[in-house]
């Protein structure tokens, strides 16, 4: 392998937005090495901005020695380098290979810049242990899918150019160039399943089938290949059952869809809304609890602070919230924006003040409205039912009331006949930002 071929695709395989400045991932060890070189060597990966970022993850004594190996490197090259100390959750029930690699991409999120590149040094080696160590976790086509050439992240992209390239083709060039590398003590550690796999499994593997890594590879290209099929098709599929809330589909619609289709729509539908992933079993559950539940029952599923629940004909998803305490209650003119305790905000908006002070109470049950255009007052409950606000936001609902104890206000759902004609009047309104 050298710098120019193995760069010769770069053109290519940029986004129609690029070429773009890079940010290289580099550890010390050979891989990164290899790829800093060859990258700072080519005048076309140059010409728009290369930096590279080192994270100090403290795990080993000779941590320190490392990043220093790193400054020399890019020193020699004259790359800026950027080194980030992190501190590494062992406890995070996640494993420690795992804990480091998200706090990791979490540096790499933070200081990628806007449509910035970061590139990485991940091989076909690489590619065939994810591929080989996802099967082995019982994965679908999405996990055999492995690792992408290409991918959007953070700010900007992830870019692996070396995933065709083999880690024997990396170690040649890093000799032929006379390249300094250091060698990670903890990869020899057969605790880590990566490590017994690339130790001893594949190697095994290699003695039979000397091309085992090329033919994974080519499996989890295959994969993405499939998954990119399924997905077009999962993205029309979800558009169909989509409300205007985006966090609300049909249930309905969705039970029209074959058994695998919805679990997967399910999945894409929490992906694209930024939410952990839904677990294996909250798909199981939405099958046998939610989906077919009354359409009054509130059935649900909870998992790592978020909730999806079953509400007429709808599921809607979303992190959980404390309603507001019974006993909490203030006075508000309106001048301020008033922080609710949940986190949400309720603020007047095109007016100073609102006429009179308002009291702003969570619901106590029994409360009563007169509405625009009516001579009686109704209850809450009856407003909200026709309104059709769902269980969990009346929990969480600021109620406004006058000194004579009936409501003005809703939230920024219903006003009174009084309030509605000032806020009219004075072109002004009231708006309650919920907390995402």
């Amino acid at each position: 392998m050298d710098s120019t071929a193995s760069l010769a695709g770069f053109n290519r395989a940029l986004p129609p937005s690029h070429p773009a400045p890079l940010l290289v991932g580099l550890s010390g060890g050979l891989d990164s090495t290899a790829l800093l070189h060859a990258l700072a060597s080519d005048e076309h990966s140059r010409a728009h901005g290369m930096r590279a970022v080192h994270v100090h993850h403290g795990l080993q004594s000779a941590a320190d020695d490392w990043a220093a190996h790193c400054r020399s490197s890019c020193d020699s090259l004259g790359i800026e380098l950027q080194v980030v100390a992190v501190d590494v959750d062992r406890n995070g029930g996640e494993g420690l290979e795992a804990a480091a690699r998200k706090a990791r991409y979490s540096v790499f999120e933070r200081l990628l810049g806007d449509d910035e590149v970061l590139v990485t040094a991940h091989h076909l080696d690489d590619q065939a242990e994810t591929f080989l160590l996802r099967a082995l976790r019982g994965s679908g086509p999405d996990g055999l899918a492995a690792m992408r050439p290409w991918r959007k992240f953070g700010k900007g992209w992830h870019w692996r150019p070396l995933l065709d390239t083999p880690r024997s083709d990396l170690l040649a060039y890093a000799r032929q160039h006379g390249l300094a590398w250091l060698d990670d003590p903890s990869n020899e550690d057969l605790r880590h399943n990566r490590n017994f796999l690339r130790q001893r499994i594949l190697p095994l593997l290699r003695e039979r089938w000397p091309q085992v890594h090329a033919a994974f590879a080519r499996s989890a290209v295959l994969s993405a290949d499939a998954v990119e099929l399924l997905a077009g098709e999962d993205a029309l599929a979800l558009a169909m059952i989509r409300t205007l809330d985006p966090r609300a589909i049909s249930v309905n619609a969705l039970l029209g869809l074959a058994t695998v289709r919805r679990a997967r729509v399910l999945r894409r539908w929490i992906d694209e809304l930024g939410l952990p992933p839904l677990p294996g079993e909250g798909v199981a559950q939405i099958e046998s609890d939610l989906l077919p539940a009354r359409a009054d029952a509130r059935a649900r599923f909870e998992w790592r602070d978020v909730v999806i629940e079953r509400w007429r004909d709808l599921l809607h998803v979303q992190y959980q919230r404390p309603p507001l305490p019974d006993a909490w209650s203030v006075q508000w003119e309106g001048r301020e924006a008033l922080a609710l305790p949940g986190g949400d905000l309720l603020q007047l908006e095109g007016a100073d003040a609102l006429p009179v002070p308002l009291r702003v109470f969570a619901r106590q049950g029994g409360e009563r409205i007169t509405l625009p255009g009516r001579t009686q007052s109704r209850t809450l409950k009856n407003v909200l039912q026709q309104l059709g606000v769902p269980p969990w936001e009346r929990a969480v609902l600021p109620l406004l009331a006058a000194g004579d104890g009936e409501l003005e206000a809703v939230g920024d759902l219903a006003y009174s006949a009084g309030l509605d004609a000032w806020l009219r009047q004075a072109g002004a309104r009231l708006h309650w930002l919920r907390r995402e």
